[in-house]
């Protein structure tokens, strides 16, 4: 039973259960259950106590006010703010001029870095949150330049004999011609040869001294050794004397004409072997420092869409264009199929490495950069995202590095940080100011 002062019908005070040492309240409540609350123990105008508020349902006193529970894992409720993002709290429930309810700030929130940011599942599907992992990784950099293919200067041969003479026979009459090592190209007549070749075969019969100068003669004009062979098996002079290709390989300029009349070192043949093929690129002076020796190299051709060819750097040319600000470099690619040919136009990407060590990078999506900072949203649970300063490196193929900032294996928002961005700002803004301090026992008594 209740129990009455004399004169009152109402509980006295001290039927008011006090609070409980090992289960401290919440706050207090106006005993006539009024929508007037307290921090710290205090009485009514009536001289009624204030009604403990505990976190859990069976306290005794009259139900609060409507305000979002503390269950779910949040902590418990440190204070209450203003529901319109105004710079007011207050540590016990309250409403506004409106008539809305302030809004309660958990243990778990308050203790968040500045600016975290809770979202619920459903919000995170309609905004289309994705997230990524920061990893550690070596970056590689796609350096694109333009380029023509060129032959091999290594693969590249002329015929062009020491001696005058005509050609008697033309036996290889076209460019493009593919041609094999010792094949046959022309026959000619030559009387320096023929008189070279006379003197050798006479003077092995009279004098060596004076063959073996002969032989010197006839070898300064690059007689073959099958034709010096058969000079001394035979002893007999011919009359033509046939050259051959010095290498496997494809016509590529042929002056020679039969009947035509040549001069010492005139150039009748020009065969190079396009079996491997050099790529000229030109590449801009700012991706020079990047470019080196023994790099992989993707090229496209336009004569070819749908094919990609792969080869690799071999050496960047010494000079500068000073008009087009590039540098050449040579990639050698190989040609089985003798699809690339010289003066084809291609693309080329170089895939160059940032460095020799592992770093830190993340999607460059994932950095919102404000031209004074650079930061990213952390997911540090499930719908909780924490905004975090960063040193941001080198960018490469879509992904930058974190020098400091966030570790490997962290999760990193890459898609609709901007809107949880800018909700983030909007907490941060709040959270700096810090809940009012609880009011002293002299405070909490005055009626």
């Amino acid at each position: 039973m209740p129990v009455y002062e004399e004169g009152d019908q109402t509980p006295a005070a001290s039927a008011a259960p006090p609070a409980s040492p090992a289960r401290p309240p919440l706050y207090y409540q106006d005993p006539s259950g009024r929508p007037e609350y307290s921090a710290v123990p205090r009485k009514s105008a009536d001289g009624r106590g204030f009604v403990p508020v505990y976190e859990d349902a069976g306290a005794p006193g009259p139900a609060p006010a409507p305000a979002p529970s503390s269950a779910g894992g949040r902590g418990r409720i440190l204070y209450y703010r203003n529901p319109m993002g105004l710079p007011d709290t207050s540590p016990v429930p309250k409403k506004d001029s409106m008539g809305m309810d302030y809004i309660p700030v958990y243990e778990d929130e308050a203790n968040q870095p500045a600016g975290t940011v809770t979202v619920s599942p459903e919000r995170v599907q309609m905004l289309g949150v994705r997230t990524a992992l920061a990893t550690e990784r070596t970056m590689t950099r796609s350096i694109r330049a333009v380029g023509t293919i060129a032959v091999d200067e290594r693969r590249l041969v002329v015929v062009s004999p020491r001696f005058e003479g005509w050609i008697q026979r033309l036996l290889v009459n076209e460019t493009g011609q593919p041609v094999r090592r010792g094949q046959p190209l022309f026959e000619v007549y030559s009387p320096d040869l023929a008189l070279a070749e006379q003197e050798y075969v006479v003077a092995r019969r009279l004098d060596a001294g004076v063959a073996a100068a002969a032989l010197a003669r006839l070898r300064n004009f690059d007689l073959p050794e099958e034709e010096v062979a058969r000079l001394r098996r035979t002893g007999t002079v011919a009359r033509t004397l046939t050259l051959t290709s010095p290498m496997d390989g494809v016509v590529l300029e042929k002056a020679a004409l039969q009947g035509m009349r040549f001069a010492p070192g005139e150039t009748l043949f020009r065969i190079g072997d396009l079996s491997t093929v050099w790529l000229l690129a030109d590449v801009f002076e700012q991706d020079l420092g990047l470019v080196g020796p023994g790099q992989e190299a993707s090229i496209g051709l336009t004569a070819y869409p749908d094919r990609r060819f792969t080869g690799k750097v071999t050496f960047v040319y010494p000079t500068l264009n000073a008009a087009t600000r590039t540098a050449r470099v040579r990639i050698e690619i190989l040609n089985p199929e003798q699809l690339l040919k010289p003066d084809m136009y291609a693309t080329v990407e170089i895939a160059a490495p940032l460095g020799s060590t592992p770093m830190v990078a993340v999607p460059d999506s994932a950095v919102l950069d404000s031209g004074t900072r650079q930061a990213v949203l952390v997911e540090r649970a499930p719908g909780r995202y924490e905004p975090r300063s960063v040193q941001t490196g080198r960018r490469a193929d879509g992904l930058v590095e974190i020098r400091q900032g966030i570790k490997a294996g962290e999760r990193v928002v890459v898609g609709a940080n901007f809107l949880i961005d800018a909700e983030s700002n909007l907490r941060a803004a709040l959270q700096t100011f810090a809940a009012p301090p609880a009011p002293t026992q002299q405070e909490g008594q005055r009626p």
